[in-house]
């Protein structure tokens, strides 16, 4: 072996793991010694990874869940830090990273298949932000989470979009403003996810719930998913109306005549997806 061969440095492991179980693709954050941070590679793998399972219809649901001892610390401080040196500060640099984390965000929403979060550890600031932008959530019972920016001058800003989109105001706003973290049991409780499951299991639990949800009519999950987040922006009255509208064309797709008919016949239905 040549001295050159025996240096060479040795590969990286990716940063994000893509594994399919069944119909559910499960993506695994796995930069665990940086506590799983959202690098800007991280965001963007994230968000291509949503694109391709948007694009997949073999794909029917998805998990996103993470290695080591925390689910994630939020936003790879010393990379924003790194760029204070620029000449402008940083500030283009930390727009392009915000805009990128929230466009990533804003795809797991509009994805027209459901996500579950798989939390195992602590899951904090764009971390929290992450768990609270997926439609249902699993975490374990070592679980916890907080928006903590508060506690180094950087008010969790962009994390309280989706955070008080999940869980009441004051709860939110106390855990902006104080940025204490809050066991999973606690985060059961208002709402910002939906079981608690003992320590080692959050990922087949995940898993399984997903897979649950995956057995339903894809055009019917995909159909509810976006009115669900659509109407509840509206007025009462704009969102019966625009509900309505939504029954009717869903009354009129195959897939529910198909679940009417099979209800009705005591049998079990076939879905087409369409």
């Amino acid at each position: 072996m040549s001295v050159q061969a025996a240096r060479a440095p040795s590969p990286q492991p990716p940063i994000l793991l893509r594994e399919i179980v069944g119909s559910v693709a499960v993506l695994t954050l796995n930069r665990p010694a940086a506590r799983n941070s959202l690098s800007e590679a991280m965001i963007g793998q994230l968000h291509a990874s949503l694109n391709a399972i948007a694009e997949d219809r073999h794909i029917r649901a998805a998990v996103i869940a993470a290695n080591g001892p925390a689910f994630s610390a939020g936003h790879d401080l010393k990379e924003l830090t790194a760029h204070r040196t620029d000449p402008d500060r940083g500030r283009a640099y930390f727009a392009q990273v915000m805009t990128a984390c929230s466009a990533m965000m804003q795809a797991i929403v509009r994805l027209p298949k459901p996500v579950v979060a798989a939390v195992q550890g602590i899951a904090t600031a764009a971390g929290c932000q992450l768990v609270a932008s997926c439609d249902l959530a699993i975490a374990s019972e070592a679980a916890s989470f907080a928006t903590p920016g508060v506690d180094i001058g950087l008010f969790c800003s962009t994390p309280m979009v989706a955070l008080s989109r999940n869980v009441p105001r004051k709860q939110a706003m106390e855990m902006l403003l104080t940025g204490e973290p809050i066991p999973a049991a606690r985060a059961r409780e208002i709402g910002l996810i939906n079981r608690v499951v003992a320590a080692g299991t959050e990922r087949d639990a995940a898993i399984a719930l997903a897979q649950q949800v995956a057995l339903k009519s894809a055009y019917t999950i995909k159909l509810g998913k976006e009115a669900f987040y659509r109407q509840a922006e509206m007025s009462l009255a704009d969102a019966y109306r625009y509900a309505a509208e939504v029954m009717t064309e869903n009354m009129m797709a195959r897939d529910a005549e198909e679940g009417i008919g099979a209800f009705i016949e005591k049998r079990t239905p076939t879905w087409r997806d369409e």
